[in-house]
């Protein structure tokens, strides 16, 4: 598709012609299939930890809108899958080198063309966002959509780093809980049920 066919889908909100850009879903799952994932969020708590070596061990490390790496002992250095639901710069993308660009957001406005013609590109569906919507209470979080699209995939392990629910902020920016959109006590529920029913999951906590 054309840069301007492209423009045009987006304005028009044709997302059947959008979802041509991206990978089906089952070449994330063969990607994925019997494979150690390592998802690292953006909780500030995270800079205090030692993990950046079991991060790196992970087979696939998905990281978040601006993947912040403060330091390699605590994030690990490699992004495999950026998963984002706003515009990265392209320094952040030269910096980080994802093999994979996930747009998770359902604002396709947004989608710069650039990152949705990257090899790999994968557009997370309107209709999981809403299903999610409705389980979370609040418009999910971009490392919500990313866990819940994990348990749809076959992975072996998935690790969940820098998850705290916003207790330690994030970060990605200076703001506080109740000048963000989604609602982290439900979405803490949310992955917390997913943990007593999956047990390939595990909370990695900080300390």
């Amino acid at each position: 598709m054309t840069r301007l066919a492209f423009t045009l889908a987006k304005v028009f909100r044709n997302e059947d012609a959008l979802q041509r850009f991206s990978v089906p879903r089952s070449d994330l799952a063969n990607e994925t299939e019997g494979k150690t994932v390592a998802v690292v969020g953006n909780a500030r708590s995270l800079e205090a930890a030692d993990h950046g070596a079991a991060i790196d061990t992970a087979d696939i490390v998905v990281r978040i809108n601006s993947a912040p790496i403060p330091s390699e002992r605590s994030h690990g250095g490699r992004t495999d899958w950026l998963a984002v639901s706003t515009p990265v710069s392209a320094a952040t993308l030269q910096a980080r080198q994802p093999s994979r660009h996930l747009w998770m957001t359902p604002k396709r406005r947004r989608l710069p063309y650039a990152f949705a013609a990257a090899d790999g590109f994968y557009l997370f569906p309107q209709e999981e966002h809403r299903r999610l919507s409705s389980e979370a209470g609040e418009r999910p979080t971009t490392g919500l959509m990313v866990i819940d699209l994990l348990s749809r995939l076959p992975a072996a392990r998935i690790d969940l780093y820098g998850f705290d629910f916003f207790a330690s902020l994030s970060l990605s920016g200076a703001r506080t809980s109740d000048q963000v959109p989604h609602d982290f006590n439900a979405e803490r529920d949310w992955v917390h049920r997913l943990l007593a029913r999956d047990g390939r999951f595990t909370l990695v906590r900080a300390g």
